[in-house]
């Protein structure tokens, strides 16, 4: 025998929106923001400028380094994944028979 809602006695004590005891609190919306003020091609330049300035840059041995850096691990990484490479070659080498 087939049960759905339609074939269902109606019971009074129970609540018409089964599983939702209470409807959860409404969420406030965020405070819309004012749209941003357009500003000339100069102002704009001048603000790039401002914000240059607040940037903390690398001296020229933070530099050297981080680059140096960088090419050790280029190398280390190459070599890593040849010697991967050459032993997997060799594994399937030995798997097939060639």
């Amino acid at each position: 025998m087939a049960s759905n809602e339609a074939t269902k006695k109606a019971d009074p004590a129970r609540s018409p929106i089964r599983g939702a005891a209470s409807q959860p609190p409404q969420r406030n919306a965020p405070p819309a923001r004012p749209a941003p003020k357009r500003v000339g091609p100069l102002e704009f330049l001048g603000q790039v400028r401002d914000e240059g300035r607040k940037v903390t840059w690398p001296t020229r041995k933070e530099t050297t380094v981080t680059t140096i850096m960088v090419f050790v691990m280029v190398v280390v990484a190459s070599l890593f994944f040849t010697v991967v490479d050459q032993g997997l070659r060799y594994l399937v080498g030995l798997i097939l028979g060639l």
